[in-house]
């Protein structure tokens, strides 16, 4: 995908966030001319109506106080810096993954990734455009069907293969889904390719034998070849909010989730939990979804996600 395109989609795909809510850090700063206590206390309400979180709000108003008594801010139109800095920072303290992110890394192949979430997130076209995106990045790739719960979850995920142009392996409905990741590496293995993508059945964080499942297909893929899976993505609905962070909680516990796909950034105006997540979880936002194409999924960019929020407003720079 051409960057202009991409961050047409990104710039779009956050106009809910950006209109709804961080839209009203510019009506702020055309009502107060100073940064004062009750310019900040205004600043803080915004941003824990973004679904920022209490935590990281607390975090980004206190480096604010700071730095406008330190470096001298009086104007309120000065905030625009100041904010975007705050905002890049927060991010920043996970990484940032840059768009070589899909290049694999030196090590054993394949490479393995096993993907994570719970029912309605958005996993299974994720991985079909995860699948799409490391094709387009020039790797063979091959996606195991591990769902085997939901009666119509091969069929869903055979279709975004085809789309993907990628190999599927999947076993009949009820199968063991610790077989079927079996399998599916095994294939890889035989065949050479260099990218597995694990689907597995979406769950409940809080039911313990779901969880319990999750861990045995961990198990089977280290057992298999060992070191993997090499990632492990947890797919989140921009649009649950706060529940995100306490999804993460308890997948990392369950299987070391190792980064986030943040998914219906396009629908939601809660844009913001990706900062809530940064900052409390410390877990890297890896992927995010602004659409419902294949070529939707973007490699997370920090300061482009930053820029989008703010395009069009009237602070904007």
């Amino acid at each position: 995908m051409a960057l202009f395109d991409a961050w047409k989609k990104l710039k779009d795909g956050l106009s809910k966030t950006r209109d709804s809510l961080f839209g009203k850090v510019a009506q702020l700063v055309n009502s107060k001319s100073s940064i004062d206590a009750d310019f900040l206390e205004k600043l803080e309400e915004i941003l824990i109506s973004a679904d920022v979180g209490a935590g990281t709000t607390q975090t980004i108003i206190e480096s604010i106080k700071k730095r406008v008594k330190q470096e001298g801010y009086e104007s309120s139109g000065e905030l625009t810096h100041l904010l975007k800095d705050e905002l890049a920072r927060v991010l920043q303290a996970t990484g940032d993954a840059a768009p070589g992110a899909l290049l694999l890394p030196e090590g054993p192949r394949p490479f393995v990734v096993m993907v994570v979430g719970v029912n309605g997130a958005g996993k299974t076209t994720t991985i079909g455009k995860l699948a799409y995106n490391y094709r387009e990045a020039g790797y063979s790739v091959v996606v195991g069907a591990a769902d085997t719960f939901r009666a119509a979850a091969n069929e869903q995920l055979e279709i975004w293969a085809k789309r993907a142009g990628v190999e599927i392996i999947q076993q009949a409905h009820g199968a063991d889904p610790g077989a079927v990741a079996f399998d599916a590496v095994s294939s890889a293995m035989a065949k050479k390719a260099e990218v597995v993508i694990i689907d597995t059945a979406g769950r409940l964080h809080t039911k313990t034998n779901l969880m319990e499942e999750l861990k045995k297909i961990r198990r089977v893929l280290e057992k298999r070849l060992p070191g993997a899976p090499h990632e492990v993505l947890l797919v989140l609905d921009a649009s649950t909010g706060q529940n995100a962070l306490q999804q993460v909680k308890h997948f990392t516990e369950a299987v070391q989730v190792t980064g986030l796909v943040l998914t219906k950034l396009d629908g939601t105006a809660k844009g913001g939990i990706v900062l809530a997540i940064s900052h409390d979880m410390q877990t890297p936002v890896k992927f995010v979804g602004v659409g419902e194409q294949i070529d939707d999924l973007q490699v997370f960019d920090r300061a482009a996600f930053v820029d989008a929020l703010f395009e069009g407003t009237e602070i904007a720079t």
